[in-house]
């Protein structure tokens, strides 16, 4: 295998007396790669990947001759040579800009001290109009382009001599806009929420993407960096469940993280290279209690509804609508969609039990998903006038469905609320005693108030009969007795 490794007949052993010494050269491009396709490595081939000098062969065979004869003696043959002058490398000489040295390195050093420096390194130097041209010799396959002679002289006139200046440049501050909060923000705003930040790789196994986002066809790296990482993720839940997996084999039990990061899928004309989107997206996950282990509460684990108040915190004071929702690596029944303003933004939920056993979490955790730009958008501040009169408050227990999801109700009473209503709130759930089993109650606490008069009993009493009224025509609701 030439340039690699020599065959086993060719060899030499103690008996040996005719001695045939090669000497050859093979470009780099043809030895790269080879030896470790065949699974060895060789001096030679570490060599000859490497770059060795073209004109060197000769020189080399007549003093390997020479110490032969020397130490032990015998009589040397004619030398053949095989020379392929167009198949050699080229030195072809590089131009070197004085002006373009003294922007490069920040300081101008005359010519005859450029000069000097390039003839100490045995390159052959030709004074120019605008500087030098440089031919290197055989042995200096390094020097290609005029930055690799500038190198040079950096090197040669030592780095420490080279003075350390800041930048001068024009500057200015661009604006930030108030109806957008920055990344760094955000991840302080998640961090005060008892999160910290984490930061995995892009390149994930093919399984988690089948487990986590029901991808059998994921974006597939051509040369990964390990066998288990040879896909591009598509969603974040699989570097926050690993790292949930390697802190319980370390006995951490309580465990909140985020992550901020792209997530890649194929999207004809999605992205900057047709075939590829690239969403940011902010992923969080909480497991173990939802509370440190303290005197003054009791311990338990935290659950749908302590996560959801974290996410809701990030959207303020803008609300958001929570759809039940399927997902390939959530709970089927403990799953929710995210939705502002009509549009899904995100999910959150509880991983799916197969997932917890798989992995062997112990418990499972919750986690969310959100796309990063809806939640980094931000209302512009609006004044409110604040109201010098009293209050109104009115408790309305409804009783519905055990089907009837919440949100579709709570945005109806909240579209059918006239312009003193100023919140609609559910306080309490109640199902048991007094009600059928296919029945629950909902109660809602709603908030009347003007900014100009008091209230007076009977368009109090007015409103909470068209919201009585909205709710029994449109979701089947009956007030509670």
């Amino acid at each position: 295998m030439a340039g690699v490794m020599g065959g086993e007949h060719s060899g030499i052993s103690d008996s040996t007396r005719d001695l045939f010494l090669e000497s050859a050269f093979f470009p780099p491009a043809a030895i790269a790669g080879k030896a470790r396709a065949l699974g060895f490595s060789s001096d030679a081939s570490h060599r000859y990947e490497r770059g060795v000098d073209f004109e060197l062969q000769r020189r080399a065979i007549e003093r390997a001759t020479q110490l032969i004869l020397e130490n032990c003696g015998g009589q040397p043959g004619p030398v053949v040579e095989a020379v392929a002058p167009d198949h050699l490398p080229q030195r072809p000489p590089v131009t070197l800009r004085t002006a373009r040295a003294a922007r490069v390195l920040g300081i101008a050093l005359p010519d005859e001290r450029i000069e000097a420096m390039l003839n100490s390194l045995g390159l052959q130097v030709e004074r120019v109009a605008e500087g030098f041209r440089v031919t290197p010799p055989s042995f200096r396959f390094d020097i290609e382009i005029e930055e690799d002679l500038i190198e040079e002289i950096a090197r040669i006139h030592g780095y420490d001599n080279i003075p350390s200046l800041p930048p001068v440049a024009r500057m200015a501050m661009m604006p930030a806009s108030e109806s957008r909060k920055s990344a760094m923000a955000l991840r302080r705003q998640v961090a005060a929420r008892d999160y910290h930040e984490v930061v995995t790789y892009s390149f994930v196994e093919a399984a988690w993407e089948a487990d986590f986002a029901a991808n059998t066809s994921p974006i597939v790296l051509a040369n990964p960096i390990a066998s288990q990482m040879g896909v591009m993720r598509s969603t974040l839940v699989g570097g926050l469940v690993a790292t949930l997996a390697a802190n319980r084999k370390r006995q951490i039990e309580r465990v909140r993280v985020f992550e901020i990061g792209r997530c890649f899928r194929r999207e004809a004309g999605a992205g900057p290279v047709d075939g590829f989107a690239q969403p940011l997206r902010l992923g969080g996950l909480a497991a173990g209690p939802a509370q440190p282990e303290q005197w003054g509460t009791a311990t338990r684990r935290v659950d749908f509804y302590d996560i959801k108040a974290d996410v809701e915190a990030l959207f303020a004071p803008r609300r958001l609508e929570f759809v039940k929702a399927a997902h390939p690596a959530l709970h089927p029944g403990r799953c929710a969609e995210l939705r502002l303003d009509g549009a899904t933004v995100g999910v959150i939920g509880e991983l799916h039990p197969r997932w917890v056993q798989k992995h062997e979490l112990g418990t499972a955790p919750v986690l969310f998903e959100i796309e990063l730009p809806a939640v980094l958008a931000t209302p512009f501040p609006a004044y409110v006038e604040v109201s010098r009169f009293p209050a109104v408050v009115r408790d309305l227990a409804l009783v519905v469905p055990q089907s009837q999801a919440l949100a579709p109700l709570l945005a109806g009473l909240k579209a059918a609320a006239p312009g003193i209503v100023r919140d609609v709130a559910l306080f309490d759930v109640y199902q048991g005693k007094g009600l059928a089993e296919s029945e629950k109650s909902l109660a809602f606490r709603i908030v009347m108030q003007d900014t100009q008069r008091t209230l007076e009993d009977a368009e109090v009493d007015a409103v909470i009969a068209d919201l009585l009224a909205v709710a029994g025509r449109d979701f089947g609701a009956s007030l509670r007795g």
